[in-house]
């Protein structure tokens, strides 16, 4: 692992995410480039509130998590081939750090004492056990595809034919549970305007601008991961491979962030259900399909 990469992810990532809420700013609001940065100034310098006996250690560890994870997980994310760190399980990586999403809306919920973001942090663990096993499934599908669980072998097994064209089943579960493990657009339900902000509802000044910078970040991780999974990596004429793998990011990143202000909110029963009996068979029967093109 070189140590310059390990000082570039940390810039990378900070000016994807910040482009992630500039161009939020912009679809909803039409505030401009510039909005994040007068939010982010505006937190700095506001006072954080508490409520009555808070667990001081588990909001920050709930608000730290979520951006470190992000962090984390870009780790394995390769550009032009490679990523900060080629480990050879990269997709189980991926997976495992976007499952400490869990916890980081948990512990924030759980540790400030009050009963919206006790909810919200409820509503995120059903919403988890709704989306995990489809997200799982088409991911496992990616990897079945190319022989290995390394981002870097997926990417380079599609040459000639991307994993999109062939299995979009597994391509769409994939989009959608990236709105769900970043509790964004139709499933922002953990911090829904219902229960006044949900899990958020209580952060303020630099704990609320970690917590969402950290949701954005994640949001930017799961659109860069969709490039080497089903976009073909850094593939594509003329340009250098790291352009392209930051096109295709861009490209999948607009789509999500367009998303949310397109749908309202899903409810959470309604969602396990569309996750049960539709996502779960579906994202099986691609499986099986895939596994028998494999094997033939």
């Amino acid at each position: 692992m070189p140590a310059w990469a390990v000082v570039a992810l940390p810039l990378v990532l900070a000016a994807l995410t910040y482009s992630a809420a500039a161009m939020d700013a912009v679809f909803r609001t039409g505030d401009g480039l510039v909005a994040p940065l007068r939010e982010c100034a505006r937190l700095i310098v506001q006072q954080r509130r508490r409520t009555y006996m808070p667990d001081l250690l588990l909001v920050r560890i709930g608000v730290i998590s979520l951006p470190a994870a992000a962090l984390l997980a870009a780790m394995v994310i390769p550009i032009d081939g490679r990523g900060v760190w080629d480990l050879s399980v990269g997709v189980v990586w991926f997976n495992a750090m976007e499952v400490v999403a869990w916890a980081s809306l948990w512990l924030t919920g759980w540790g400030v004492n009050s009963v919206f973001p006790l909810v919200g942090g409820y509503r995120f663990l059903a919403q988890g056990l709704a989306y995990e096993l489809p997200h799982m499934f088409a991911l496992i599908t990616a990897g079945l595809a190319a022989g290995s669980l390394d981002f870097g072998e997926v990417a380079a097994a599609q040459d000639g034919l991307w994993f999109v064209v062939w299995m979009p089943v597994a391509f769409a579960v994939y989009l959608l549970s990236a709105l769900a493990m970043t509790f964004w657009g139709p499933l922002g339900h953990p911090v829904a305007g219902d229960l006044a902000g949900g899990v958020a509802a209580e952060l303020s000044g630099p704990d609320r601008l970690l917590f969402f910078a950290g949701r954005f970040a994640l949001l930017t991780v799961a659109a860069a991961a969709a490039v080497p999974l089903f976009l073909g990596g850094g593939a594509g004429p003329w340009l250098p491979g790291w352009a392209w793998s930051l096109i295709k990011t861009y490209a999948v990143l607009a789509l999500l962030v367009w998303v949310r202000g397109r749908f309202p909110v899903i409810r959470m029963d309604r969602f396990m259900d569309v996750a049960w009996m539709v996502l779960i068979p579906a994202t099986l029967l691609q499986a099986l399909v895939v596994g028998i093109v494999v094997v033939s």
